[in-house]
């Protein structure tokens, strides 16, 4: 059965304080951050996704980005803030994209881990037109595994054949066709964080994607790759 889906993404402008965010931070909240604006709004939704997961499967279907600082001082090995700052937000399930927003700007403040962001305001973004080739490029590092211990590379053999498994199993829970090709343009490096659950290890991409425009469109809300709900694989 086809999931309703929709194109929607937005970013919301925020202000943090000066000084630097505790890396487990990073990505570490980004989920809490998820759950609660979704609460705000459907509590017994959020309380859904996160013990379950969307309709009978283990997946998430929301993408979000860690908070981006601009102009923020440079400081070694440091995942320093500012006043400008911005994180995006995902979904192409229209009752979770809608949740999102709803519980955005019904914000004054966002709460990532210890520190506390002032909310200045939320954009939609406007969508690409229909495509079924793109370049799509991540912000945050893409999640790839091998089985359930290895996370690979994009160098790693095996790492374009598990992203492709990843992006079908996305289509079948959307319901879109599943057929897919992709090429990784160039890779970022090696990342590792601790987040809940675990490590976790990937890189920033650039990938050529051929597959269903509605798939493509899909993948830019929800992001490529494992735990995008952490704030990986968030496309730019």
């Amino acid at each position: 059965m086809r999931t309703e889906i929709s194109y929607m993404r937005f970013y919301v402008d925020v202000s943090g304080p000066t000084g630097a965010l505790p890396w487990k931070y990073v990505h570490g909240v980004a989920h809490a951050v998820v759950y609660s604006l979704i609460s705000d709004q459907a509590p017994a939704l959020a309380t859904h996704l996160h013990d379950t997961g969307w309709q009978h499967s283990s997946l998430r279907p929301v993408g979000i980005s860690p908070p981006v600082f601009l102009g923020a001082p440079k400081r070694h090995n440091a995942y320093m803030m500012s006043p400008n700052g911005r994180i995006w937000f995902g979904s192409p399930i229209p009752v979770l994209a809608a949740s999102l927003l709803a519980g955005v700007t019904s914000r004054r403040e966002l709460q990532w881990g210890p520190v506390t962001l002032t909310v200045k305001g939320a954009q939609l973004e406007p969508m690409a037109g229909p495509e079924s080739s793109t370049v799509l490029e991540t912000r945050s590092p893409i999640l790839v595994k091998a089985g359930e211990n290895r996370y690979l590379l994009p160098d790693d053999d095996g790492y374009v054949a598990a992203l492709l498994a990843n992006i079908r199993h996305k289509a079948d829970l959307l319901g879109l066709p599943g057929d897919a090709s992709l090429e990784v343009l160039s890779a970022g490096p090696r990342r590792r964080y601790d987040v809940s659950g675990g490590i976790r290890i990937g890189a920033t991409a650039k990938v050529r994607l051929d597959a269903d425009p509605r798939l493509i469109g899909a993948l830019r809300e929800w992001g490529l790759g494992l735990s995008t709900i952490q704030g990986f694989g968030w496309v730019r």
